[in-house]
């Protein structure tokens, strides 16, 4: 059922929104000259898979666990994004095409080993990743492997309809955040 709400509400999102994606990436083109950004994801049975967002950081910068990275890197305009999430809407795509959902396990890069190790355990994998979710909610991020992979799984276990909806209307509210930036 919640693949159906996934088709349903990303396509409605993208039509919707598409006057604010392309004057973001108008933007974005300004701010970096690439504003979009696509990265080699861990998904669903550990297929990898790309997932796209808005450039918040600039182009040269490596392509490493979002906590690694130094808060230097991000442009005054990629903070922007970041601050009010909408650094994660082209991901909408990714959810329409199946790759995510619009709940589930935030999906980890690939040499994330010691995440991926936690997460295969306790069957987190089984799922499609997600835009958002129980550990985003409660400011969980990346940086705890541990505490991340197990609040995943305890979301999984316990996901019903209503807590699909409950996930994203918190989010659209302003709970949570991403994962955090060395300073």
């Amino acid at each position: 059922m919640t693949r159906l709400f996934d088709i349903l509400f990303s396509l409605f999102g993208i039509l919707i929104l598409s006057p604010v994606l392309f004057l973001l990436i108008i933007i974005g083109y300004f701010d970096t000259g690439s504003p979009l950004f696509r990265q080699e994801r861990v998904g669903k049975d550990k297929k990898l898979f790309r997932l796209i967002k808005f450039r918040s950081m600039d182009v040269n910068s490596p392509s490493i666990a979002t906590h690694l990275v130094n808060a230097s890197s991000i442009t005054s305009f990629g903070s922007f994004l970041r601050k009010s999430k909408l650094d994660e809407l082209p991901q909408l795509w990714n959810v329409l095409v199946g790759d995510m959902s619009l709940v589930g396990p935030r999906p980890n890069l690939f040499n994330q080993a010691e995440l991926i190790i936690e997460r295969d355990s306790k069957g987190v994998y089984a799922v499609r990743p997600g835009i958002t979710g129980l550990s985003q909610i409660n400011k969980i991020d990346m940086s705890t492997p541990q505490l991340l992979a197990e609040t995943d799984a305890k979301m999984i276990q316990e996901l019903n309809t209503l807590g699909y909806f409950k996930y994203i209307f918190l989010t659209i509210l302003g709970k949570g955040f991403g994962d955090r930036i060395v300073k």
